[in-house]
């Protein structure tokens, strides 16, 4: 049984890749803002009682690293999903930003990740696997960009790569695989009703993509059909 930490699991994304791994007969360990407001999450620990464990985590807060590691223990963690995200006001094209939103998009999107795989990496060392992958998306890759606009979404996720990047050299060396995913134009509450593609089939190219990357994939920035995608 491998054990899968998942945050940001209450919708969309999360909960897809929650679910999957629970059919996989995974131990998943997932964080939500409000426990109370994530229904699904509940039903699901109701029938898989033994193999979900939930806690409420703000990526905001300033002890959310040490509540995370707290609530993960001893545990091995073989696979990591940072998953958690925002996408920021609607209006970002240029001379509609404010620095206030920005900031708040970079905390979630940028800043929280690093410090949450800082607080849980003697987790993910104890594992035989040791696998993480940062949902990041398209529109942050720079020679992607011909469209403009989006300056702070596209500039979260430019920044996330360079995360992975360099997280993939210094972790390297203790085996441990950090990969970037783009989970395609999906049908969530980010993404929005004329996005092209589902949450079952971004989650479930997704996690054919994790199970068939590991250490020699390390540093990449893959599509959700694993195709690699240009930083």
């Amino acid at each position: 049984m491998q054990n899968i930490l998942i945050t940001g699991a209450n919708r969309g994304l999360g909960l897809g890749f929650v679910k999957k791994f629970l059919k996989r007969n995974s131990k998943v360990f997932c964080t939500t803002r409000k426990i109370s407001k994530s229904k699904e999450l509940i039903l699901l620990k109701k029938e898989f009682s033994k193999n979900l464990e939930v806690v409420e985590l703000d990526l905001l807060e300033e002890e959310s690293p040490k509540m995370l590691s707290d609530f993960l223990s001893n545990q091995a963690i073989d696979i990591f999903i940072n998953n958690a995200g925002v996408i920021g006001n609607s209006n970002q094209s240029f001379n509609a930003v404010s620095s206030e939103n920005w900031i708040d998009v970079l905390k979630v999107n940028l800043i929280a990740p690093l410090i949450i795989t800082q607080s849980i990496l003697a987790n993910i060392k104890k594992s035989a696997h040791k696998k993480i992958y940062f949902l990041s998306s398209k529109v942050g890759s720079i020679e992607d960009n011909r469209g403009g606009g989006m300056y702070v979404y596209r500039s979260s996720k430019t920044a996330l790569n360079q995360i992975v990047k360099s997280l993939s050299i210094d972790l390297k060396p203790i085996g441990i695989s950090v990969i970037s995913l783009h989970p395609g134009w999906v049908k969530t509450d980010m993404g929005g009703p004329h996005a092209l593609i589902s949450v079952e089939e971004s989650v479930s190219g997704m996690l054919k993509v994790i199970l068939n990357t590991d250490i020699r994939n390390s540093g990449q920035f893959l599509n959700y059909d694993g195709c690699e995608i240009p930083w």
